[in-house]
């Protein structure tokens, strides 16, 4: 069996993914959590399963998008907190095949994503709100946790656990090889063993041997010696750790950060708070520069849309991607401080300088002078010119450095405008 290094090391390449989030949750359209929120309870939120008929959701075209974008890969909540499944599975009625969509919206997602050339992740919650002998009253998020209703209702917590891992053992078992597992999430003291963690990896590493699974099923994936549940890479949320992420070691882990495009994961009709491209943009620099991958999210309407703002800002990425993706895909964090200007990712011997900053005068990079062979920008492959302006023997560590001039007083491209530097081996 492949060890963690073997395993991630297409995730390491790829770099950019989409998360999609997309359910029940779609209709009252206010966020994935609104059940929790709002103390919602099985019989207020049957309606939205009585009604779930996506009638324009065409995965096909989400792959497009996701292609488009420069994404590599897609992770889609089979299951979310609130239980109802996107996939057929044979172990609850509660599932997509049973709405008027009568669909099996997780197969749909897998042939259209794999058709595009992308790798297949799916998001299962190991939380359910729906199932019966889930811990409701006193729990910190069941919508019933404060229903007096619920203080002695007798739960088979092992009863639960057997239909948790059967689905897991169904969605790795009927839709061909899948390529990221992403659990959500442990909290607590429903953490690790709680969910019969190792066991559940075991399976899973028989079913699917080359899968990577995020460190959501609780562990500590920093340890020298970490649990055999504790996942291949960590899974940072609305966050980009400031020096990516190191296990007790010192030595870099594997890590992805997953980022909304508003400040929801579930469609919300409100909420108009969207990044722009230039933002997406410098954040998936920031976390190749740190070692890392950004997964980055969208949540589609009742009828399976994915939002208008939502794929104007993909489609914006995806230009820029177009030109300059050497500076991303393959890449890792440089052997440099970060520079004043922007911020570098490196790909054996060649540097790129991923410009925010225009200036005024040359842009200065410390410690390369008489390291660099050729300068370019990376967008339309147009050669720059390294040298040493006269007035830079007043630099106090100019004998160090090197300079090169952009022309014009703004930069090519605003977003960011990427100089590669091949270097001297």
């Amino acid at each position: 069996m492949k060890d963690r290094s073997q395993r991630t090391e297409w995730f390491l390449d790829d770099r950019f993914g989409m998360f999609i989030h997309w359910g029940l949750y779609a209709i009252p359209a206010r966020g994935e959590w609104v059940r929790s929120f709002e103390r919602i309870n099985n019989e207020d939120y049957q309606p939205y399963f009585d009604e779930f008929n996506p009638t324009q959701y065409n995965p096909k075209e989400w792959a497009r998008a996701a292609k488009a974008a420069g994404q590599k890969y897609a992770v889609l909540t089979t299951k979310h907190h609130d239980g109802f499944c996107l996939f057929d599975s044979q172990l609850t009625d509660y599932k997509s095949t049973n709405t008027p969509a009568k669909r099996d919206l997780v197969k749909e997602y897998v042939d259209a994503f794999r058709e595009e050339g992308l790798k297949i992740g799916f998001y299962y919650s190991i939380i359910d709100w729906y199932h019966e002998d889930y811990p409701a009253y006193g729990d910190r998020q069941h919508p019933m946790r404060d229903n007096e209703d619920f203080k002695d209702k007798t739960i088979d917590f092992d009863r639960y656990l057997e239909y948790m891992h059967g689905q897991v053992k169904e969605l790795l078992t009927n839709y061909g090889k899948i390529d990221v597992m992403w659990f959500d999430f442990s909290y607590d003291d429903m953490t690790g063993e709680k969910w019969k963690a190792t066991e559940l990896i075991k399976m899973i590493r028989e079913l699917q041997p080359e899968i990577i699974i995020d460190n959501r099923l609780g562990g500590n994936i920093k340890s020298a010696h970490p649990e055999v549940y504790a996942g291949d890479f960590y899974s940072p949320e609305q966050i980009i750790p400031p020096q990516g992420i190191l296990n007790e070691a010192g030595e870099q882990i594997p890590w992805e950060a997953c980022i909304t495009l508003n400040d929801h994961w579930g469609y919300h009709a409100k909420d108009k708070n969207y990044k722009n491209a230039k933002q997406v943009i410098r954040t998936l620099v920031e976390c190749v520069s740190k070692n890392g991958n950004l997964l980055l999210n969208v949540g589609p309407d009742a009828k399976g849309l994915i939002p208008d703002e939502s794929l104007e800002i993909l489609a914006e990425v995806g230009k820029w991607m177009e030109r300059n993706s050497d500076s991303i895909y393959g890449c890792k964090a440089a052997d440099l401080p970060k520079p004043e200007w922007g911020r570098y990712t490196q790909k054996g011997n060649k540097l790129y300088a991923h410009v925010y900053d225009r200036g005024i005068g040359p842009i200065y990079f410390a410690g390369l002078k008489g390291k660099i062979k050729k300068a370019r920008l990376l967008a339309d492959g147009s050669e720059l010119h390294v040298f040493t302006p006269w007035m830079a023997e007043d630099y106090s560590d100019a004998e160090n450095g090197a300079f090169i001039t952009l022309s014009g007083a703004q930069l090519p491209d605003e977003n960011d405008t990427v100089i590669e530097l091949e270097l001297y081996e």
